[in-house]
């Protein structure tokens, strides 16, 4: 049985390209969590995380402090008894925001090296659907200086170019005509087969500024309105979902099954992007998915292709995987070893025992530096 041996961690600070601005808020860096968890056959896996623009040392002290002690010595494959004595342990730390994504963190790098110590890509470890390739939509639409709603829509275009049959926007930050002008620039470049996915990334207070919104769009035929509201503000997804024709998608910063069974059984979400980067790893992303079949509600996990591709593949009731095409906002890529390859709008699984990648020492030294719990 593969015991744990020792845990390392790194917060590392990478900074935009391009200062990039969503409905509500401007990037100019992203922080990510690592870990690395090795076994006493000297079996490694990986995990990692998104912890915000600030203060991604957070990440390394819920590592390093709280949760890495409860996993030294323990047998790997009880993950489901591992990730309830890491939650408990985080009781009163926290239940949501880094403490948890922390806990994603490890978790994933469980799965990863329990599907390497028995020489399996995590997606067919896992029990796959699909064995080859999943389903994807490709990415982008974001607010950067200078940038026309004509530019927009040949951004989606060359996404429909590369063989993408799916695209998102980002939408909320303008005036509702400004909106209606890109998201009908969007429209008009890719046609009508192809499906438009729009992110709001939580622009709006109420029903009634969102339908000023959606009002216009609705003409255009959105495949989904992604975070219209805080997440936490269950009743107003569930109002909106009756105002309108557009299916309503939610939970990328979710935390946990209990949140999830809350939305679904309010009716304020037809489509869940549950982050296992976030929501408690695979083992919590697992849960969330079979209890979201439950009622019929598909899921699209919220990006981190890298780590979604494999579970949208071993999910029944996922239909895409969000996939970036380039690393100017999921900078993420550029620490990453092996990156995952698109062909027909569909992105390609690794076959490589776990997840398939493992990390870019070289560029994460250049932004963070690991410390080790044994």
């Amino acid at each position: 049985m593969p015991i744990i041996k020792s845990i390392e961690v790194c917060a590392v600070s990478v900074p935009l390209d391009k200062v990039t601005s969503f409905s509500s808020r401007t990037v100019t860096n992203r922080h990510y969590g690592l870990v690395k968890v090795r076994s006493a056959e000297g079996i490694e896996g990986i995990g990692f995380c998104y912890v915000g623009s600030a203060a991604g040392e957070l990440f390394r002290v819920a590592v390093e402090q709280l949760l890495g002690p409860v996993l030294i010595g323990k047998d790997s494959l009880a993950v489901e008894g591992l990730w309830k004595d890491m939650y408990q342990e985080a009781l009163l730390q926290g239940r949501m925001g880094t403490v948890m994504r922390a806990l994603s963190a490890l978790d994933i790098a469980l799965w990863d090296m329990n599907a390497k110590s028995v020489g399996l890509p995590l997606h067919k470890f896992l029990g796959a659907v699909e064995t080859d390739t999943v389903a994807a939509y490709a990415s982008g639409g974001y607010y950067v200086e200078g940038k026309t709603a004509g530019m927009l829509g040949e951004e989606m275009a060359s996404f429909v170019e590369l063989g993408f049959n799916a695209v998102k926007m980002k939408t909320g930050r303008l005036s509702p005509r400004g909106e209606e002008e890109r998201v009908k620039a969007a429209r008009e470049a890719i046609g009508d087969d192809v499906e438009l996915m729009l992110d709001c990334n939580n622009g709006w207070i109420d029903t009634v500024q969102a339908m000023q919104y959606l009002s216009r769009f609705e003409q255009y035929n959105p495949y989904f309105i992604e975070e219209p509201f805080s997440t936490d503000d269950i009743e107003s997804h569930a109002r909106l979902a009756k105002l309108t024709r557009i299916p309503v998608a939610t939970a990328e910063i979710g935390y946990g099954r209990w949140y999830h069974k809350q939305l679904l059984d309010m009716g304020g979400a037809a489509i869940l992007q549950t982050d296992a980067a976030v929501c408690g790893g695979i083992t919590e992303f697992k849960r969330i998915a079979a209890l979201a079949a439950g009622y019929g509600i598909q899921v699209c996990p919220h990006w981190f292709h890298d780590i979604h591709a494999p579970l949208v593949a071993a999910t029944p009731n996922a239909r895409y995987v969000e996939f970036f095409w380039d690393e100017q906002v999921l900078n993420f890529r550029r620490l990453v070893d092996r990156q995952l390859a698109h062909e027909k709008g569909r992105v390609v699984l690794h076959q490589t025992p776990g997840l398939g990648f493992g990390f870019d020492e070289k560029e994460v030294a250049r932004f963070g530096r690991w410390s080790t719990v044994s």
